[in-house]
């Protein structure tokens, strides 16, 4: 299973990366592979200065070794070994209208020290995060998410979808990280799904990546916009770094694993503000955003 996830991430990487360059027509991504001492790597590929996207990542990593001790706890295992491959993005956009994306697709084995399988499963999900709400937007992300559901479960996308939520959720805030989308993890072997289940599944919601996301960004990336409202995504990005460095449990993984740090991290955008104590005003469109975040919707 591993060496076919790790074939699809390769050709998926690729895929996205050749679509993101043609919509921006300025920038192009920049390539780096590199190899992790305790065993692995990856290729990162960062995008920067674009026409339409400010700062973006899509990377792929194949990492193994022995499970540190704080992740041995975290799993509630004795000593163990790894392998963890996945694909992690994330695109900035300049045009406040259009709104970030995230997405992670991973694939995770353990090993005791005979090397024999003891554990193994996928994880993975979709999430948007604007900085203007549209209303079809979000419909359209999300109605794509459920279709990319449904084609193997109908209880998937509501149950995924309240885990997003409940996920990406900066609890010091009270408030979402954006808008949700799916997230789902430690999908194993069950009664009623096999691995190959869950490869499909999972294949199914990263091929619907493009299809979600990129209409909105032909869509909005030339609509006028101030410097007001530039500052106000400078702000809610603010909201998004703080989630990635105090909650995000990949980042968490990563960093306690000794992950590459410059690929971990390729998540944060370039300008961000923390404004004391910024309210927006009242009735204002900003307004209308954060209502939205403290009160998820279900969008279909």
């Amino acid at each position: 299973m591993k060496e076919q996830f790790v074939a699809y991430i390769r050709a998926l990487q690729e895929t996205i990366t050749t679509k993101i360059e043609a919509i921006d027509g300025t920038a192009s991504f920049k390539e780096d592979l590199w190899k992790r001492p305790e065993g692995g790597g990856g290729l990162t590929k960062v995008i920067e200065n674009g026409a339409v996207f400010e700062k973006g990542g899509v990377n792929i990593s194949e990492v193994s070794g022995k499970l540190p001790e704080s992740m041995q706890q975290y799993f509630g295992v004795k000593e163990a070994n790894f392998f963890a491959c996945g694909l992690s993005l994330v695109l900035h956009p300049v045009n406040p209208m259009v709104p970030t994306v995230h997405a992670n697709w991973r694939y995770f084995e353990m090993y005791d020290q005979q090397g024999a399988i003891i554990d193994q499963w996928f994880g993975g999900g979709q999430d948007l995060t604007p900085y203007y709400l549209f209303e079809q937007d979000a419909v359209h992300f999300h109605q794509t998410c459920k279709t990319a559901c449904d084609m193997h479960s109908p209880l998937f996308y509501p149950k995924y979808k309240a885990r997003c939520d409940d996920y990406f959720y900066n609890d010091h805030r009270g408030e979402g990280r954006g808008i949700g989308g799916l997230f789902f993890d430690y999908c194993r072997i069950s009664d009623d799904m096999q691995l190959e289940d869950w490869y499909c599944f999972v294949t199914q919601v990263g091929n619907s990546f493009l299809d979600a996301y990129t209409p909105i960004v032909e869509k909005r990336k030339q609509l006028p916009f101030t410097e007001k409202q530039r500052e106000w995504q400078e702000i809610r990005r603010g909201r998004y770094v703080e989630f990635n460095l105090v909650h995000d449990k990949g980042t968490l993984f990563g960093l306690k694993t000794n992950g590459r740090i410059e690929s971990i991290l390729m998540s944060l955008p370039p300008r961000v503000q923390w404004r004391y104590n910024h309210q927006p005003e009242a009735n204002s469109e900003e307004e209308k955003l954060i209502n939205v975040l403290k009160n998820p919707i279900n969008w279909v």
